[in-house]
């Protein structure tokens, strides 16, 4: 009976046969077979094309049986390594310019880089990876980010790799942001808030506690809830609630507007009830109310007139003429 071979193989002597020699096929499936499969390495030459492995009946030997194979030549693009659909462990080593994708004839496969090393595990039908965990891994190298790490052994460099900006610190409870912007926010809820430099928020702001704002503030979107308050526009910027620009109000609260420097224009009245205008120049272009039903006119003519409750009662002309509508009580010298 003629020998046999193993799918590595091995041969594999018959009873009885080869008497006198069955040593050397011992020592060749020893030292040549049963090597190239446990420690082995062959060079396998791509040539602008995929190459394909295959297996014989001798124990002579046979790249496809080692357990590294080394891939040299030109690859001309990416290519297929396609191995015996035999159960076999392979550490491919692709050195050559293109990714190549090591299968069997009817799977799938892994692709390798070109210029990476690879474990794979051929289960006689496809080419699957042979490590998929890791209970622990330490890089002698920090992992570059175009294989999937952040080229750094430290956060701050890692989010300079990544294009993250230069956000300080983070934690749990708190993000500290130091130059650079945050944009893309729709919802911003806080407690406390505080920003120096221009703040921009689209969407809705809900502040509970403190809003305080050095720079420029503006919202594009909602409000947020009753009580939100812009507390300065910081030197030479223009707060905007809403869309509605404020102008240059230095201050604004329930109860009192302070205006420092600008001007107010396009009023049509301006009420007081017993309060006090002060003003180093005072023009009124249509009504002034100065309280108990008194109000003063400018006319188109430069006059002044004085009405009360809508009927007029006296006129100064701009030659400082008066002239008086009804009884005429002087206090004092006239």
């Amino acid at each position: 009976m003629p020998s046999t071979y193993s799918s590595l193989k091995i041969e594999l002597i018959a009873t009885g046969e080869q008497t006198g020699t069955w040593g050397t096929t011992t020592n060749t499936n020893l030292g040549t077979a049963l090597e190239e499969a446990i420690t082995g390495s062959a060079d396998v030459t791509f040539s602008s094309g995929p190459v394909t492995l295959t297996l014989t009946n001798s124990n002579a030997t046979q790249a496809a049986r080692n357990l590294r194979l080394n891939l040299i030549g030109t690859s001309g693009g990416a290519q297929n390594l396609v191995v015996p659909s035999i159960e076999k462990l392979y550490l491919i080593k692709n050195g050559v310019a293109d990714t190549i994708t090591v299968k069997t004839s009817a799977g799938t496969g892994i692709a390798v880089p070109a210029g990476k090393s690879m474990f794979v595990y051929n289960d006689g039908v496809n080419v699957v990876d042979a490590v998929t965990h890791l209970s622990s891994l330490t890089l002698n190298t920090d992992l570059a980010v175009a294989d999937g790490g952040t080229g750094a052994s430290d956060a701050g460099t890692a989010r300079t790799n990544l294009g993250l900006g230069t956000m300080a610190v983070q934690n749990g409870t708190s993000i500290s942001v130091s130059g650079g912007t945050v944009t893309g926010l729709s919802n911003l809820t806080t407690t406390n808030f505080t920003a120096s430099g221009t703040t921009s928020l689209s969407g809705t702001a809900t502040s509970s506690g403190t809003l305080a704002v050095t720079g420029g503030l503006t919202l594009d979107g909602a409000a947020g809830t009753a009580g939100q308050f812009l507390t300065s526009a910081g030197a030479g910027n223009t707060p905007t609630w809403g869309g509605v620009s404020l102008g240059t109000m230095a201050s604004q609260d329930a109860n009192n507007v302070n205006i420092t420097g600008g001007s107010i224009t396009g009023l049509t009245t301006l009420s007081t009830s017993g309060g006090t205008i002060s003003a180093t120049t005072l023009t009124a272009t249509t009504t002034l109310g100065i309280g108990a039903g008194w109000t003063v006119v400018q006319d188109g003519s430069n006059n002044l007139i004085f009405k009360y409750s809508g009927t007029n009662k006296m006129k100064i002309d701009s030659s400082g003429n008066l002239t008086v509508v009804g009884n005429v009580t002087a206090y004092g010298s006239v």
